[in-house]
C-alpha cells in the first residue's frame, strides 16, 4: 500500500530486512529472482504449471503442443510453464516481454531485448542499465512485468536459443485484455494480456497453441479502464 508498487522496490525492501535481522527473518519469494538457490527454488515448484499441462493435452489431444506462450517479467509461470518441455524440441517456446510505449522509447520491461548481462538482486542476468551501469527504471501498464532484469535461467535459454523472447506493447496488452474479456468473459490479468497480444497478433490458429493465462484481471480492471478511457 506504500512505495512505488514495483517488483524491484518490493524485492530491495525484503533482501535489506532480510540480511539485517537474519536471526528472525526468513526471505521467501514468489518469483525466480534473487540469489541462489531461490531462482531454482521457485522453478521447480512452478513447474507444476508445466507438468499438468503436459498430461492434460496428451490426455486430451493425443499429442505435445506445437507452441507455447507465457508472457515474461521476472520469468516466474514462463519458466514454469516451459521448464517440463524444454527436451522436446519439437515444441516452439515464445515467451513475451513488455514493450510499454515501444523498446525505442526507453520505457518498457524488456530486459532480454534491450538489457545487458549484470548482477541485480544477487542474479547473474540481462539487466536494463545504462552506460554507467545503474538500474534502469522498467515500465510497463502491467505491474507484475515491471522488473528491470529476468529470472537468470531465461537468460540461458535465450543465449541458448531454445526460447524465443518477443515482446507486446501496452496499448497491444491493453487491446488483449479488453478482446478476451468482451469474446470469452474471461478478465485477464495485465502481464497474461502481453501473451495475448503476441497471439492475436501472429494469429497461428492452424497450430496447437497453449497459453499460460498465468492471472485473473480483476485487480486490473481500473487500471486497463482508465488507460482505454472507459468507466469500470
Amino acid at each position: 500500500s506504500t512505495g512505488s508498487g514495483t517488483l524491484k522496490d518490493a524485492t530491495n525492501e525484503a533482501i535489506r530486512d532480510w540480511v539485517a535481522n537474519v536471526e528472525t527473518t526468513h526471505y521467501i519469494i514468489g518469483s525466480v529472482v534473487g540469489p541462489a538457490p531461490y531462482p531454482t527454488l521457485v522453478r521447480d515448484f512452478q513447474s507444476v504449471i508445466g507438468q499438468e499441462t503436459r498430461e492434460q493435452v496428451l490426455t486430451k489431444e493425443g499429442r505435445l503442443p506445437d507452441v507455447l506462450v507465457a508472457c515474461v517479467g521476472a520469468g516466474s509461470n514462463a519458466i514454469g510453464l516451459f521448464h517440463p518441455f524444454l527436451e522436446d524440441q519439437s515444441v516452439r517456446l515464445v515467451g513475451v516481454e513488455a514493450a510499454g510505449l515501444g523498446l525505442e522509447s526507453g520505457k518498457h520491461g524488456a530486459s532480454l531485448a534491450q538489457g545487458r548481462p549484470g548482477i541485480l538482486h544477487g542474479s547473474y542476468s540481462y539487466v536494463l542499465q545504462d552506460e554507467d551501469g545503474q538500474i534502469r527504471e522498467a515500465h510497463s501498464v502491467a505491474a507484475g512485468l515491471d522488473y528491470p532484469s529476468v529470472g537468470p535461467e531465461h537468460s540461458y535459454l535465450r543465449d541458448l536459443g531454445r526460447v524465443e523472447y518477443v515482446s507486446a506493447t501496452d496499448e497491444e496488452a491493453l487491446e488483449a485484455f479488453r478482446t478476451l474479456s468482451r469474446l470469452e468473459g474471461i478478465i485477464p490479468a495485465l502481464e497474461s494480456a502481453h501473451a495475448i497480444a503476441y497471439l492475436l497478433r501472429e494469429k497461428e490458429r492452424e497450430r496447437l497453441v497453449v497459453l499460460n493465462l498465468s492471472g485473473r484481471g480483476d485487480k486490473d480492471v481500473h487500471t486497463a479502464a482508465q488507460f482505454l478511457g472507459v468507466r469500470p
